[in-house]
């Protein structure tokens, strides 16, 4: 099922099961019966390396691997690089220590690589290449299997990364399980996992116009920004980088109460070093940046 799932991905092909746009948690029937099924394909990988970023998906990945193969059969691995944002790299540690989980940091260095600052729409494959080539040896040194928390709505949208990375070996079991993101949400609300709610939150390259270079200076704005933002209450946003120019997406439920307090919102922004503050009228996209890369084509 992986390779026919991902190999329809990278043709544009939305898989069965596998919807757009952002989902209710409905918890619904057949959790169980899928939770049922990724401990299944874990026991069959015996021994996994868990890609763990703390969001929904690799949050859901590790604690059933841990659940499933205990400490000695899964091992979560969080990839740190100036793409991280400080909190999540903190959130993760907290995770494991409340969970109990095997894990550790390792650094990675996208930045040293040409191809991906130069921010084209290879970028997420370079990604998962410096991502595969930090866990390979990880991996190999306890011949475990490299184990990333996509799940069956990610494989709709422009991610290079992901046949990246089954390219060098990974592999997705929530996928193989049926998971779409309703279902890691559901599925994590009756485990008791307090990541069921939590907001995604991508690499912040992602936040930068394709064609943009990726520089150190430029993640660092963008994660002082949305941090300012977190700090005055909102939980879901991201901050796309236009040079001097940040576009502030937050949910359209949001909106109202975002320019109730424009000036705190112009300062937060603008303390991490933009000169002008915008707020798309859209509300948050996750990915729209993409849609670029159907222009061009």
């Amino acid at each position: 099922m992986l390779r026919t799932v991902v190999d329809a991905a990278q043709h544009g092909v939305r898989p069965p099961g596998a919807t757009a746009g952002r989902l209710a948690v409905v918890a619904g029937p057949g959790i169980p019966e899928r939770l049922d099924a990724l401990r299944a394909e874990l026991r069959r990988l015996e021994r996994v390396v868990v890609a763990f970023s703390g969001g929904a998906d690799s949050a859901l990945l590790a604690w059933v691997a841990h659940d499933t193969l205990g400490t000695a059969g899964a091992q979560a691995v969080t990839a740190v690089s100036p793409s991280l944002a400080p909190s999540e790299k903190l959130d993760c540690a907290a995770l494991a220590e409340e969970w109990g989980l095997r894990w550790r940091p390792v650094d990675t260095d996208e930045l040293s690589d040409p191809a991906y600052v130069a921010n084209d729409g290879q970028r997420c494959a370079h990604c998962k290449t410096a991502l595969m080539t930090a866990l390979a040896p990880l991996a190999a040194a306890e011949e475990s299997t490299v184990v990333l928390g996509v799940n069956l709505d990610d494989l709709g949208d422009h991610r290079p990364g992901q046949a990246a990375a089954a390219g060098a070996g990974a592999v997705f079991p929530l996928v193989e399980a049926g998971f779409t993101k309703a279902g890691v949400r559901a599925a994590s609300r009756q485990l008791g996992l307090r990541t069921w709610d939590k907001p995604a939150a991508a690499c912040l390259a992602s936040r930068l116009p394709y064609g943009t270079p990726v520089t150190l200076g430029v993640l660092a704005e963008v994660a002082a920004a949305e941090a300012a933002l977190r700090s005055l209450g909102f939980r879901e946003l991201r901050v796309r980088h236009y040079g001097d120019l940040a576009r502030v997406e937050l949910p359209v439920a949001d909106l109202t109460a975002a320019l109730g307090r424009r000036q705190e919102v112009v300062a937060a922004v603008r303390s991490a070093g933009y000169r002008y503050v915008t707020v798309d009228l859209e509300g948050l996209r996750s990915g729209n940046l993409n849609a670029a890369l159907t222009s061009r084509a």
